[in-house]
């Protein structure tokens, strides 16, 4: 990885830190620091499950138990564990806890009117406009990829959204009943994979890759959800299915997908794809594509 990059990134991270006040203890003048601030605001007006917090802001278990002990102790949460699964516990808000949601909600935005004052019109614009694409790759870089069994309830509520998608989309509709779709089995081991991207512990897309023998890799189901695109995903799926199928010993990649599907198509030209001759009946196709990859070495 490049020097100089690690470099600006560490330039960055100082920068943010001493400008937005996160080294001091009483983050916003208030007496807590920010990682019992930023709890409160996750916790929201609804309520959160606490594992949904833990997931949320990547902090081990130990460490949220400490933050929510000590909001507890200033009587502005409370704990208590959900009647149908005690194992499961959820904290909501005090009057308290809302009065001083509302008063970090107010100085962060103070906070973030006083970096931008000092700026011309121009420089603001600048500023959001990176920060704006800051978010997006920082938000990109947290995104996970998982293989997992294709019947995971994950992996069930991507396909479940990715056929409603299909059914909006496409012009006859989408009947899985009618498509050529892969058994459970195709996209497990050895004979598949079926992958699983999370944002914060959600599902936010899956890709399955079947790998039958004396044939090409196929790519099967990539679906990416709406809140989740323009990250890279889409993208980053079939570099990592691409890797997958040469680690198999597979020489091609192939993939079919509906006219519909306009983003998709220029996505797959984009990577490398060609199309090919239909190599099957699948009835929702339009375009079938191909791509030579390099198979790994045997052993």
């Amino acid at each position: 990885m490049d020097g100089e990059q690690i470099d600006q990134v560490r330039r960055f991270n100082r920068t943010v830190t001493e400008r937005v006040g996160v080294l001091h203890d009483r983050y916003l003048g208030r007496d807590r620091p920010i990682g019992e601030a930023r709890l409160l605001w996750e916790i929201g007006e609804q309520g959160q499950d606490v594992r949904r917090l833990r997931e949320r802001l990547g902090l081990d278990s130990g460490y949220v138990s400490r933050l929510l002990r000590s909001l507890e102790t200033d009587g502005l949460v409370t704990v208590e564990p959900q009647p149908h699964d005690r194992r499961v516990r959820t904290v909501r808000l005090t009057d308290a806890g809302r009065e001083e949601h509302a008063l970090l909600d107010s100085r962060s935005d103070e906070l973030a009117g006083s970096l931008l004052e000092p700026l011309n019109s121009t420089q603001r614009a600048r500023l959001v406009a990176a920060m704006t694409e800051v978010d997006r790759l920082l938000t990109a870089a947290t995104v996970t990829l998982t293989v997992i069994d294709p019947d995971h309830p994950d992996a069930q509520h991507c396909l479940r959204s990715y056929f409603t998608e299909l059914q909006e989309r496409f012009e006859t509709g989408f009947d899985p009943a009618r498509s050529l779709l892969p058994d459970a089995g195709e996209l497990q081991s050895p004979y598949g994979l079926f992958l699983v991207a999370r944002l914060h512990g959600d599902p936010v897309g899956c890709a399955g890759l079947k790998l039958p023998p004396g044939a090409p890799a196929e790519i099967k189901r990539m679906w990416v959800a709406p809140q989740a695109r323009r990250l890279g995903l889409g993208r980053r799926f079939l570099t990592e299915l691409e890797a997958r199928a040469t680690e198999h010993g597979r020489d091609a990649l192939r993939l079919d997908t509906n006219k519909a599907l306009s983003a998709a198509i220029a996505l797959y030209h984009s990577c490398g794809f060609e199309e090919v001759a239909p190599f099957n009946d699948e009835p929702y196709a339009d375009h079938w594509f191909e791509k030579r990859i390099t198979a790994a070495p045997s052993e």
